[in-house]
């Protein structure tokens, strides 16, 4: 029996996010070349704080600063604590640390920069970058045995970004601490994907990965996102 996976993509819309306007074609080439079925809807993150049930992905784009930090956190929470298939990309990332913090470490004054400007050094968990990732393209050294690493096949991926915020370093160990993992960081070793690896997908990257090639393949960690939607379907 071929399941039909309902797929959450959170996220202020617009045709002028190239990432946004990749989505579409990523799902067609999901069907196409991968029989992987998503019904996706787009949740804008005003909404998201309370149109999340009955999903069997969430995927949070990029889009930062979102209309409602809020919705984005509640989205989160939502596929974190219901072990829904979760994606986060570029704003995803940083906000899935930000709700990580608040809720998993109990950090309630954790901030990010960017939605906050006047969040205390000590209390942002996203910092802007010492220098911008918009336009750039690097490599990511992935973590043998992760996730992201199993789905990639390879301990080194390209990656593309548009971004000018990060994690913040001083904060890594405490999330660590809490069993956030991160399992990729860029030539510099600055971290790039997180994931926590007892929850049946949940991945993160600082970049885009919908950015990746000419939109005819979806990349590994979006086609790992989809499967694990069509699992998720099959028990709901």
């Amino acid at each position: 029996m071929n399941h039909i996976a309902r797929i959450a993509l959170v996220g202020d819309r617009s045709d002028a996010i190239r990432s946004h306007a990749r989505v579409p074609r990523l799902l067609e080439a999901l069907r196409v070349r991968e029989g992987l079925d998503l019904d996706a809807y787009w949740i804008p993150t005003q909404d998201a704080d309370q149109a999340m049930d009955g999903f069997d992905a969430i995927w949070v784009l990029p889009g930062s600063p979102y209309r409602s930090e809020t919705g984005v956190l509640t989205a989160i929470r939502t596929a974190r604590e219901g072990g829904i298939p979760f994606l986060g990309t570029c704003g995803g990332f940083q906000h899935a640390l930000l709700e990580f913090a608040r809720n998993v470490c109990g950090s309630t004054r954790a901030g990010h920069a960017e939605n906050d400007p006047e969040t205390a050094e000590a209390d942002a968990v996203v910092v802007p970058l010492a220098c911008s990732l918009v336009g750039h393209e690097g490599f990511v050294t992935v973590t043998r045995g992760s996730r992201a690493g199993h789905l990639l096949g390879t301990g080194r991926t390209q990656a593309r970004y548009h971004c000018n915020y990060g994690p913040n370093p001083r904060y890594l160990d405490v999330l660590r601490e809490h069993g956030l993992a991160f399992t990729g960081t860029d030539e510099s070793g600055d971290i790039r994907i997180a994931e926590l690896p007892a929850h049946p997908y949940f991945l993160a990257t600082l970049f885009q990965p919908e950015l990746d090639g000419d939109g005819t393949r979806a990349h590994p960690l979006i086609a790992g996102l989809a499967a694990a939607a069509v699992d998720h379907a099959r028990t709901r």
